[in-house]
């Protein structure tokens, strides 16, 4: 971590008022980085090193407002904010929820903190169990809150990644923590195919060969050590989906009905909105896009209206149907949905693709 970020961390937490009893061994700057996947100008290499050294502030301090006296719907919006600086209309757009509501949560969560005095410290490792899974989500946040946005973005995905690591080194018994480092890798090694000439390129259509073949094995050896443990949970079964699709280097092909039944198991413990839009998504690969439509059609929830990937999946699905009309006004509803040019250019592209004979 840069001694920029390292002060803007400082001043985001003062700001909140969660500075006070932290340690200040938290903010020293490393003179060297190591883990699986090192970060910054480091370059993301595999280490013989089954632990790593827990240098970045990061990652305490999330356990830190993970604290179990603000109310649960708050702890990650915090995190997100006032740790990995992300601001209040960002972390909206992650929570598929109104732009109103989370500036209200943050505000409740920090009267909390203020309100019952809660003592900040970096809980020891017996605790740090009871709140490893808002830890686990903010992490995974980060990441795809920065899905296509530039250089900076870039940094932040690999602090996601590298935090993931660092979480994996030390708690490497637990299936989850194991299966979220090998989740981001497997993510990050298609950083170089995810867009062309500055337009999104949809996974089944990159080319395997830019891949970062050694984030892959790396990947994949971590995959193995959370599939050896015997609890299956969320980020085991994202994983899983994960590296089906990462098999397309070296098969030529995606395997579909092995990513339904992942997609099957993965609803059964996060029955999320993007969970049920990308099974409705390989239902249409399997049996046709009208079979994906009426899968896709199957979930009523209105937060749906502003979640970007069903428009996106919803208006493949109609343009593969052959309801030209109905896709062009689903890309439409997708693009203006959109943050990134890169996520616009590639939905435009498509969209342009409809008029063509």
């Amino acid at each position: 971590m840069s001694p920029m970020r390292i002060e803007t961390l400082k001043a985001s937490l003062l700001a909140v008022g969660i500075l006070a009893g932290c340690s200040a061994e938290l903010f020293y700057t490393p003179t060297e980085l190591r883990g699986v996947w090192a970060l910054e100008e480091h370059d993301l290499t595999v280490s013989d090193s089954n632990t790593a050294e827990t240098a970045d502030p990061c990652l305490p301090l999330l356990f830190v407002c993970a604290h179990p006296g603000i109310a649960e719907p708050g702890r990650g919006p915090l995190m997100l904010q006032a740790v990995l600086g992300f601001t209040a209309a960002e972390i909206a757009r992650a929570y598929v929820s109104s732009p109103a509501a989370i500036p209200k949560q943050l505000v409740r969560a920090k009267e909390r903190i203020k309100a019952n005095a809660i003592p900040f410290r970096v809980p020891d490792p017996e605790i740090r169990a009871e709140r490893l899974s808002d830890v686990m989500e903010a992490i995974y946040g980060c990441y795809a809150l920065c899905w296509l946005d530039g250089q900076e973005a870039d940094s932040m995905q690999r602090e996601a990644v590298y935090l993931s690591d660092l979480l994996a080194s030390e708690m490497n018994d637990d299936p989850e923590v194991l299966g979220l480092s090998a989740l981001l890798a497997f993510l990050h090694s298609r950083r170089a195919a995810r867009l062309r000439d500055g337009c999104f390129v949809p996974l089944a259509e990159q080319p395997t060969e830019i891949w970062d073949h050694e984030l892959v094995a790396a990947a994949d050896l971590r995959l193995r050590q959370a599939f050896q443990l015997a609890r299956p949970g969320r980020f085991r079964m994202e994983v899983a989906i994960q590296s089906v699709h990462a098999a397309r280097a070296r098969t030529g092909t995606t395997d579909w009905p092995a990513l339904l039944s992942l997609y099957e198991g993965l609803i059964h413990f996060a029955p999320t909105l993007g969970a049920y839009v990308s099974q409705a998504a390989v239902v249409g690969e399997i049996n046709g896009p009208e079979a994906g439509l009426s899968a896709l059609e199957k979930r009523a929830d209105p937060r749906l209206e502003r979640f970007q990937p069903y428009w996106a999946t919803r208006a493949h699905l109609l343009a593969g149907s052959g309801a030209i009309v109905e896709a062009r006004d689903a890309y439409d509803r997708a693009i203006s949905l959109a943050v990134s040019a890169g996520a616009k250019g590639g939905l435009a592209t498509a969209r342009a693709k409809l008029d063509q004979p």
